[in-house]
Order: structure tokens, then C-alpha cells, then sequence
């Protein structure tokens, strides 16, 4: 039996093209003129997608990147069955409520925006802070080193792959003591430390929001980034969705559960395709793209059927 998994990623795949494949579907183009007015603040959304600071500014991107992904599943959610789970990376946890059902479009792209304002808020309070993807080195063995200098784990893809999140001055002089150690960094265009102790002053009001939100029945169980277990209810949803924004996120673990749930299947909304390869690396007999792969929605639709048969 064939089970599908949606993802939905986080920041750093957002370009100035996120929008075309969905807007081919001209109901789904309708819906993005209802939800957008928040998110691109009075300004036209192309000249935000043309504008590199504007597009990975955090109160933008945060919610722009969601309407992006329900955009692509309002356009396909019809013509495919329910999937087994949604798993969200990051801000796409948030909008793997969307499509979950739990949320309407509405709430869930207003819940991005939200969330970037708080992490802002709090960020403010701090020097520059930033994130940092290093590969090569297991957590065990740069543990000590980036606990000298102030630094978290925000984000485990794998036994040697991980996101570090800190203030940026911090980030900048542990990078080439990682390279002297073997390790492999990349600076990743984002301006919060996301899941890390520094934005926990941003979770208390975040959990007050959705403690208010109007949660439907979910249609489909959501993954828990920081326990890498499933979700379907309000509760536990409010109690676990808040502590991502300053806890480590498991993602080698939501991959793992993917698995573990009997997935065969993976689509991954875009913008890009990094959870999709990461899946695929980790577990190759789940078979995963991105529609960033595809040219058309037609062409997304046919390859899931053939997959899913």
C-alpha cells in the first residue's frame, strides 16, 4: 500500500519564481490576491520577489514562503488522496497545519506572520544573530567548541549535518575552527537565530496566539519538529508548535518517522527541493521530489499517481 507524506520547507530556497507554478491554477490566483495584502505590506508582490533583501527579510519571508506552499496545495489537493502526514521544517512547520486541515489558509499564512514578528521583536534585543549549516562533524565531536562560544544546535538533518544558530560574531569565529576540525560551512541568509534559547522570550506570545486560533479537525497528522512525533490535536499542537521556535529541531528524526509510519511517497511543496534530497539521501526507498522539479501542475499531478499506483 502506497502512503504519501507532504513537506513543507523553511527559508532558504524562496525566489523570485515561488509563485509561478501555483498561479497557473487561476482559482488558486484569486486566493493569493484574498491572502497576500498582510504579508507584502501595501507593496506589489513582484516587486518583493525581485528585491533580494525584501524576499528573505524574516516578517516577510516567513509568511510569504507559507502562502507559497498552500498556493501549490490548494492547486493539487483535489486531484490526490489524503496524505498519511505532513511534515513542516522550520516556518514550514507552520504551514503544514494548513495543510492538515487544521488551520484555514487564512489563519495559517496570519500565524507565519505573527511568528516572524515576535522572533524579530526579540531579536532586536541582542546583537546580530544569524544561522549556519556545517557538515562533515558529528554533534558529539563539536560540542564543546560551540558551547565556548555561545552557539546552539538549531536544526539536526543528520549524524554529521546541522544547522548552528548563535549571535553572527560568534558564528563568524567558530567557522574556521570547524574547517581546522574537517567540517564543511555554509552562512544561511537568515537573521534570527531560530531554534535556539535566544528567541525563548518569542514563544510565550506565540503560544497565546494559537491558543486562540480556531483549529478544525485535522484531515491528516502533522510531525512534531522538536519530539519528531505525530500530532492531531489542538493540545498537543499548542503545546509543541511554540517550543520550535527556540528548541533544536529534530529533522533527522522527522525523516525517521516518515519511515517508521510506512511512507512511499514524499512531495515536498517548494520553494526548492533541499527536504526532498535530504529524504531521499536518508531513506532512498521513499520515493521524493519537490515540484520545483516540475514545469507544470499537470506534471506534479502525473508523477504522484504513476508513484502512488
Amino acid at each position: 500500500m502506497q502512503r504519501l507524506a507532504i513537506l513543507c520547507p523553511g527559508q532558504g530556497g524562496q525566489h523570485p519564481h515561488m509563485f509561478d507554478l501555483a498561479k497557473t491554477d487561476t482559482r488558486v490566483e484569486g486566493l493569493l490576491e484574498h491572502w497576500l495584502p498582510e504579508v507584502v505590506c501595501g507593496m506589489p508582490l513582484q516587486e518583493i520577489l525581485d528585491d533580494h533583501e525584501l524576499l528573505f527579510s524574516n516578517r516577510i519571508a516567513q509568511p510569504l514562503i507559507v502562502a507559497a506552499e498552500l498556493a501549490v496545495w490548494e492547486a493539487i489537493k483535489l486531484s490526490i488522496p489524503p496524505p498519511a502526514l505532513v511534515a513542516g521544517y522550520s516556518v514550514g512547520e507552520v504551514a503544514s497545519y494548513g495543510v492538515a486541515g487544521a488551520l484555514s489558509a487564512d489563519e495559517t499564512i496570519g500565524l507565519a506572520a505573527f511568528r516572524a514578528r515576535c522572533m524579530d521583536a526579540h531579536a532586536e534585543a541582542s546583537a546580530r544573530q544569524s544561522l549556519m549549516a556545517v557538515s562533515g562533524l558529528r554533534s558529539t565531536v563539536i560540542h564543546e567548541l560551540i558551547t565556548r562560544h555561545g552557539l546552539s544546535i538549531a536544526i539536526e538533518n543528520g549524524e554529521d549535518s546541522l544547522i548552528l544558530g548563535g549571535l553572527h560574531h560568534d558564528l563568524q569565529a567558530v567557522e574556521p575552527l570547524l574547517a581546522q576540525m574537517g567540517g564543511h560551512t555554509v552562512a544561511i541568509p537568515v537573521a534570527i537565530a531560530s531554534h535556539t534559547p535566544l528567541m525563548l522570550g518569542a514563544v510565550a506570545p506565540f503560544r497565546e496566539k494559537l491558543e486562540h486560533c480556531a483549529f478544525a479537525d485535522f484531515t491528516s497528522p502533522v510531525i512534531s519538529g522538536v519530539l519528531a512525533e505525530l500530532i492531531a490535536t489542538k493540545e498537543k499542537a499548542v503545546t509543541l508548535l511554540p517550543r520550535q521556535i527556540a528548541e533544536k529541531i529534530d529533522w533527522a528524526g522527522c525523516m525517521d518517522a516518515c519511515a517508521e509510519a510506512g511512507i512511499t511517497v514524499a512531495l515536498e511543496l517548494g520553494p526548492g527541493g533541499a527536504l526532498s534530497r535530504m529524504l531521499r539521501a536518508r531513506h532512498p526507498t521513499i520515493e521524493s521530489r519537490s515540484v520545483s522539479d516540475f514545469r507544470t501542475l499537470p506534471g506534479v499531478l502525473k508523477w504522484l499517481d504513476r508513484s502512488l499506483r
